[in-house]
């Protein structure tokens, strides 16, 4: 049972290495509202199509994304909009750390900032 577990924190961290990068989240965004061209995608975020290209090529080699065809158009989709609802979750997680005041941290011991020397 344990070597399930261990396989699974192993996909799960693939799975965050693959949408840790900036513009791979911004792609994922793109497709917030169905298929778009890898074209589309790069316009859309200014990026060049072959850097755009090698970032989608990661997300659907993770099974992030999947890809469909027409003619010669390759479009790209979530494999599940479940990946966007984690991202928004993190980000409202984010949203809501941010407004910690600075310096002021829940988890640091009372009076460790005491009087040093």
């Amino acid at each position: 049972m344990h070597a399930h577990a261990g396989e699974m924190a192993a996909l799960h961290s693939h799975l965050c290495k693959a949408i840790a990068d900036p513009k791979r989240l911004m792609m994922l965004d793109t497709m917030r509202d169905g298929p778009v061209s890898v074209t589309e995608i790069a316009d859309r975020l200014g990026l060049s199509q072959p850097n755009t290209s090698q970032h989608l090529a990661i997300l659907r080699e993770r099974n992030v994304v999947q890809t469909s065809r027409s003619g010669t158009t390759v479009y790209y989709a979530l494999t599940s909009p479940k990946v966007l609802a984690a991202v928004d979750l993190l980000r409202e997680f984010m949203s809501e750390f941010m407004t910690v005041p600075p310096g002021r941290s829940d988890d640091a011991p009372a009076g460790s900032a005491a009087a040093e020397g």
